[in-house]
C-alpha cells in the first residue's frame, strides 16, 4: 500500500528552501571547514557546527549490542569471531566528512546485516550555518522516506526509549518533521547501497508465532505457501518521526515483497545531532521462507543502538 506523504516535513523543507538555505559550492571541491565571508563583510559568518571530526564507526557498537543484533557471531568458529566483531569499514575518500561500517553474519536460522554511518555536514555558504544545512539534508532524507501521515492524537499510547533517554511516545512531532546525508560527499548512503506502541510482541504481529517472535505465512487455498498473515508493518510501528532522540530523528521499516522466496525486513533509524547525521540500518532475513522478521524486536534494537550512539556523540 502506498504511503501517504508526511506533509509537515515537506512544509518544513519548503520553508528552508524559501529561506535561502543553499549548499553553496560543491562540498567535495573545498578543503578545510572554514566559512568564506559573504559579499557584505560587515555580516559575520554563520556559526560552525559542533563537530569537527567523526568517531570510528567500526568501534561504535559495543560487543553486547553486536551479540544481540547479530546472534550468529557467537555461533561462529572462534577463529572467525574477531573478524566478525571488527566489521568492514566503508571505503570513503574523506574520513573527516563521511564514514561507515558494515557487519554481515549468517547462521542456520537467519542472515543479519548491520550498518552504522556518520556524515559531518559543512556549509561553505557564509550565511548558512553547518547546523542549518545539516537540518536541510536531514529533512530531505525524511521526506524521501515518505513517512505515513501521523496517527490522530489522543490515542494514549506512550513508550519509553529503548536507550533509556526518557523518550516520549512514539507519536509524531507535530509540525516538525537521511546513512548518511545528501550531495557529494554528503551522500545519502556512505557505502553506496541504495536502500504508538504495540500491545505486546505477539499481539503487535497479530500472529501465532509464539515465543520465536516470527510470523508464519499461511498456506493459500491451493495448499502452497502464501503471503504473510500480518501487514508489512504492524499497527503502531509504522515508519514515523521519533521524539527524544538527538535534534531530529525518524525510523523507517520495510518488508520485502510477498512474492520473495524469503521475506527480509530492513529497519533504518536516521537522526541528526548538530551538524552530524547518523544512520543505523538493520536487516534480517530468516533462513525459512515461511518466517517474517519481527518488526517490534528489530525496531527496538535498532533504536537502542541509535540512542547509545547519540549518547556517545554528546560526551
Amino acid at each position: 500500500m502506498r504511503r501517504k506523504g508526511y506533509v509537515p516535513g515537506a512544509a518544513a523543507l519548503l520553508a528552508l528552501l524559501l529561506g535561502g538555505c543553499t549548499t553553496g559550492s560543491d562540498l567535495g571541491e573545498e578543503a578545510g571547514d572554514s566559512k568564506p565571508g559573504g559579499a557584505d563583510t560587515s555580516t559575520p559568518a554563520a556559526a560552525p557546527g559542533k563537530y569537527r571530526t567523526l568517531p570510528d564507526p567500526c568501534r561504535t557498537p559495543e560487543r553486547g549490542a553486536l551479540d544481540t543484533m547479530l546472534p550468529g557471531i557467537k555461533a561462529a568458529p572462534e577463529t572467525q569471531r574477531e573478524k566478525l566483531y571488527a566489521g568492514e569499514a566503508t571505503v570513503t575518500y574523506d574520513t573527516d566528512r563521511l564514514v561507515g561500517c558494515r557487519w554481515k553474519v549468517e547462521s542456520a536460522q537467519a542472515s543479519h546485516n548491520l550498518r552504522v554511518g556518520f556524515e559531518r555536514v559543512v556549509s561553505y555558504d557564509g550565511s548558512v550555518s553547518d547546523d542549518k544545512l545539516a537540518e536541510k539534508l536531514y529533512l530531505q532524507q525524511e521526506l524521501a522516506a515518505d513517512l505515513p501521515a501521523p496517527a490522530p492524537s489522543g490515542s494514549g499510547d506512550t513508550e519509553e526509549s529503548p536507550g533509556g533517554t526518557g523518550k516520549g511516545g512514539e507519536g509524531d512531532k507535530g509540525s516538525e518533521e537521511p546513512g548518511d546525508g545528501a550531495k557529494t560527499p554528503a551522500t545519502t548512503d556512505p557505502d553506496g547501497s541504495g536502500e504508538g506502541k504495540a500491545e505486546d510482541a505477539d499481539e503487535s504481529e497479530g500472529s501465532e508465532g509464539g515465543s520465536t517472535g516470527k510470523t508464519a505465512a499461511s498456506p493459500d487455498s491451493s495448499g502452497e505457501s502464501g503471503a504473510a498473515t500480518t501487514p508489512p508493518v504492524p499497527d503502531g510501528l509504522e515508519p514515523r518521526v521519533l521524539d527524544g532522540l538527538a535534534d531530529q530523528a525518524f525510523v523507517d521499516d520495510k518488508l520485502s515483497a510477498e512474492s520473495a522466496a524469503a521475506r527480509h525486513r530492513t529497519v533504518t533509524v536516521v537522526f541528526r545531532t548538530s551538524n552530524v547525521i547518523v544512520t543505523v540500518e538493520y536487516d534480517e532475513q530468516p533462513a525459512r521462507g515461511t518466517e517474517v522478521p519481527d518488526s517490534k524486536e528489530m525496531q527496538d534494537t535498532a533504536r537502542e543502538l541509535a540512542s547509545k550512539v547519540a549518547s556517545q556523540l554528546a560526551e
